[in-house]
């Protein structure tokens, strides 16, 4: 992705991208990977004069996002949005057992196409899809995974039609928690370590192109 002047860069998701923000305060960017993300694009280009806004909710699903997509994105008019959403879906599925797996992929991936290309008819953003991950003990990993990589599928397709970037995750974090352990990049197995939250900054970033 070719990033500009002036441009308005949304991040928007879960408690992943929330991270202790004060909604109150509409230009705080939490304590995580946006923070990371925005000091290091404004401290090395100065002259881009670029805008930084977090919209992230924690215990967020991809339908809760639908809810608030109008007045928390589209009428931002963002010119890139950064979306990282999913985690919340996997453990509602998990949880819920009179779903099946089947079910709640379709349901995932209607609320899911509805975002983008409702980005796409009503902004000009440039759009990155981020996909989720997670790192759960040995035992509860498959379960995990079973829910996970279905949507990682969809996700990718869905980057894919509609032209967005795409941002992998999931083996990245699976590389690092086997080499340093879970503990050292996530706390629970879903939100990140302050390592965690630089690794999504230091991906995002990598997929940048600057003019």
């Amino acid at each position: 992705m070719k990033l500009d002047y002036n441009e308005t860069i949304f991040f928007i998701g879960d408690s992943i991208t929330d991270v202790d923000r004060n909604r109150e305060d509409k230009k705080d960017l939490g304590k995580g990977y946006p923070l990371l993300t925005a000091a290091h694009l404004l401290e090395s280009y100065p002259e881009r004069h670029l805008t930084f806004i977090n919209r992230g909710i924690s215990g967020d699903k991809v339908v809760d996002l639908i809810n608030r997509w109008k007045e928390d994105c589209i009428e931002i008019q963002p010119t890139v949005i950064s979306l990282l959403i999913g985690i919340n879906d996997i453990w509602h599925s998990i949880d819920k057992e009179t779903c099946t797996i089947q079910e709640s992929l379709d349901t995932f991936e209607f609320y899911y196409r509805i975002l983008v290309q409702t980005a796409k008819e009503h902004t000009k953003a440039k759009i990155i899809l981020i996909e989720p991950f997670v790192l759960k003990d040995p035992d509860e990993q498959s379960l995990w995974e079973a829910q996970l990589n279905p949507r990682l599928k969809i996700i990718r397709r869905l980057a894919k039609e509609y032209n967005a970037d795409y941002l992998e995750l999931a083996d990245k974090f699976k590389e690092y928690g086997n080499k340093w352990g879970n503990h050292s990049i996530t706390n629970d197995g879903v939100h990140p370590t302050l390592a965690g939250h630089s690794l999504i900054s230091k991906t995002w970033l990598e997929n940048l192109e600057m003019n």
